[in-house]
C-alpha cells in the first residue's frame, strides 16, 4: 500500500510513543497519530467520502489539518488545500472547479465558505483533532491507490494569472520525499519547525510530510509569530525549518530575539524569491550553528528542486543551488531552444516529481510544456558548474526604451541600502520609455530614505537606465504564501492610481 497512512502505521508499530507531531502544547505520539486518522477515515467515510472525492480543507494550521491529509489518502480520496487568506468568490471558484464533495474549515473563517460542497465547521477541539467530533467512528478500510493516481490538487497562488489546479500524484511525492531526503539528510531525528501555512507547499512539503516519512517530529505553529517560532525552537529543540523570506525578516529584527537559545537550528531552507545577501550574512549572525539553505521550487513540482549545497554558500552566493537528483533543469529560450550555461532564459524541469498539468485545463497544461519538459515561467541562468540563477518572473521583465531590466538585479542593489527592509521593483507605464523602473521599499524602523538618495546609490551600480524613475513608500508588501511579493497587484493598484 503506497496510501500516505501507511508509513504513519509503519511507525505506529515499530516506534509507538516517539513523537510524531506537537501542536498546542499536546505531544502527539505516532501510536496516537495513526489511531487518529483511523478514525477520521471512517468520520470521510460516513460523510460518504470515497475513492477519487476531493475533500476540500480551508483551515490554519492544526493537528487536525494533517488528520485530513492522512486519513484522505487512506479513503483514497483527494486532498484539496486551500489558502485562507482568499476572498469567499476565490474559496467559490476553487471548490466549484475542483468538483469538491466535501469543505471543512475552522469556524473563524466560517464568512469565506463558499461553493455548492456541504461545509463542516471546525471548533477549537475539533482543530486538535477530527476524533472529537465522533470519538466512538471506526476506522474506514483502506482503499488501495496506484503511484499515478491522483493524491492533491493545489491551486497555484495567482502571480501571473487565475488560480489553476495543480495535480499532484502518489508518484510525484514519493519522488521529492526521496530527494529531499539525499539533499537535506533526513531522519528519524529531524525536528522541524511548522510555522508556514499548511495550504502550502513550503510548509506541507518542504519538508514537512518526508519528515513524519522518516519517522521524525513536526512542531505545528497555528500563526506565525516571530517571538513564537523562536521559543519553539528553544524548547522543542527544533534543528530544521522552512521559512518564507518575509518570516526570516521577522525573526532575524524581532527586538527579543537574542533572549532565545536557537543553537539546537541546524538548517532553515529560504527560498520564494531571489535571497538577498545580506538576508543570508544576518542569518548566519544569528544562527550560528545553522546555515541557510537557498532553495528553488513550484507547486507544480511540489517544491524544492534545487538546494544550495553545504560550503558553497559564499562561493555561489546568489544562486539557489543545483538540481537534486531527480529533477533536470534546462534552460530555453521562447521557442524552446536550449540556451547555453550564462545565457538567460525560461526555466524548465523534467522529472519524476513534476506535474503531469492543470485539473480540467488541457489548453493550459499543452502551453505548459515544452515536450516532456515543465516551464516554469520563471527567468534564470545555470553558470557552468550547473548552479540555478535566478533572473525574474517572465512577466516581472520591465522593458524601458527596448532594453530589459531584470527587477530582481535592481532589488539586490536598494537591498545594500541599510534603510531598507523589504523592495519591490516593477514596471510602469510610461509615455518615452514604454515602461519606467517603479521601487517600493518598506523602511526599517526610524529610517527615512529620499529620492536622490536611492538615485545615487543605484546610479553607482547600476547602468543608468535600470536606475527607478520613482520611489514610493509602504508600510508592507503584498505577498502569497511562499513569501512571493504579488507584483501584480503593485502593478493594479499603482496603474489605477496614476
Amino acid at each position: 500500500m503506497i496510501n500516505l497512512s501507511s508509513f504513519i502505521a509503519f511507525h505506529a508499530k515499530r516506534t509507538p510513543h516517539r513523537c510524531a507531531l506537537k501542536y498546542r502544547g499536546e505531544e502527539i505520539t505516532y501510536a496516537t497519530f495513526d489511531e487518529r486518522i483511523g478514525k477520521t477515515s471512517g468520520w470521510l467515510a460516513a460523510r460518504g467520502i470515497g475513492r477519487g472525492d476531493v475533500v476540500a480543507v480551508l483551515m490554519k494550521n492544526s493537528a487536525a489539518f494533517l488528520e485530513l491529509v492522512f486519513a484522505a489518502s487512506h479513503v483514497g480520496a483527494v486532498f484539496l488545500p486551500i489558502n485562507y487568506r482568499l476572498s469567499a468568490d476565490e474559496v467559490g471558484y476553487i471548490v466549484g472547479n475542483a468538483g469538491a464533495r466535501l469543505l471543512v474549515a475552522d469556524e473563524e473563517l466560517a464568512s469565506i465558505t463558499s461553493g455548492n460542497a456541504p461545509v463542516v465547521l471546525l471548533d477549537d477541539a475539533a482543530q486538535a483533532s477530527i476524533v472529537n467530533l465522533a470519538p466512538e467512528t471506526a476506522p474506514a478500510p483502506m482503499q488501495p491507490v496506484q503511484p499515478g493516481d491522483l493524491m492533491r490538487l493545489m491551486y497555484t497562488s495567482g502571480t501571473t494569472d487565475r488560480p489553476k489546479g495543480v495535480m499532484l500524484t502518489y508518484e510525484n511525492l514519493y519522488w521529492k520525499s526521496a530527494d529531499q531526503t539525499i539533499a537535506l539528510g533526513l531522519n528519524a531525528d529531524t525536528r522541524l519547525l511548522v510555522v508556514g501555512p499548511l495550504y502550502h507547499v513550503g510548509a506541507l512539503d518542504l519538508p514537512g510530510i518526508s519528515v513524519l516519512w522518516h519517522g521524525g517530529m513536526l512542531s505545528v505553529l497555528r500563526n506565525f509569530e516571530p517571538e513564537a517560532a523562536l521559543a519553539a525552537i528553544e524548547k522543542d529543540k527544533l534543528n530544521a525549518a522552512w521559512l518564507a523570506p518575509v518570516m526570516t525578516t521577522a525573526i532575524l529584527t524581532c527586538p527579543t530575539r537574542n533572549a532565545y537559545d536557537v543553537s539546537s537550528l541546524r538548517w532553515a531552507i529560504g527560498g520564494g524569491e531571489k535571497t538577498p545577501e545580506v538576508r543570508i550574512r544576518a542569518f548566519s549572525e544569528f544562527f550560528r550553528n545553522a546555515r541557510y539553505i537557498d532553495a528553488y521550487g513550484l507547486t507544480e513540482s511540489v517544491g524544492g528542486d534545487t538546494f544550495m549545497e553545504p560550503g558553497r554558500e559564499i562561493e555561489k552566493i546568489g544562486s539557489t543551488g543545483r538540481a537534486i537528483a531527480h529533477v533536470e533543469i534546462e534552460i530555453r529560450d521562447d521557442a524552446g531552444n536550449r540556451l547555453a550555461p550564462g545565457e538567460n532564459g525560461e526555466i524548465c524541469l523534467r522529472g519524476p516529481k513534476i506535474t503531469k498539468g492543470y485539473w480540467k485545463d488541457p489548453q493550459k497544461t499543452a502551453s505548459a510544456f515544452f515536450g516532456d519538459w515543465f516551464r516554469t515561467g520563471d527567468v534564470g541562468y545555470l553558470d557552468r558548474d550547473g548552479f540555478l540563477y535566478l533572473t525574474d518572473r517572465k512577466k516581472d521583465m520591465i522593458i524601458s526604451g527596448g532594453e530589459n531590466i531584470a527587477s530582481s538585479e535592481v532589488e539586490r542593489v536598494i537591498y545594500e541600502l541599510p534603510q531598507v527592509r523589504e523592495v519591490a521593483v516593477i514596471g510602469l507605464p510610461d509615455e518615452r520609455w514604454g515602461e519606467k523602473p517603479v521601487a517600493i521599499v518598506v523602511l526599517a524602523e526610524g529610517a527615512e530614505l529620499a529620492m536622490p538618495d536611492l538615485t545615487d546609490h543605484c546610479r553607482a551600480r547600476l547602468a543608468g537606465f535600470k536606475v527607478p524613475k520613482q520611489l514610493i513608500l509602504r508600510d508592507s508588501l503584498p505577498r502569497n504564501p511562499s513569501g512571493k511579493v504579488l507584483k501584480r497587484i503593485l502593478r493594479a493598484e499603482l496603474e489605477t492610481s496614476a
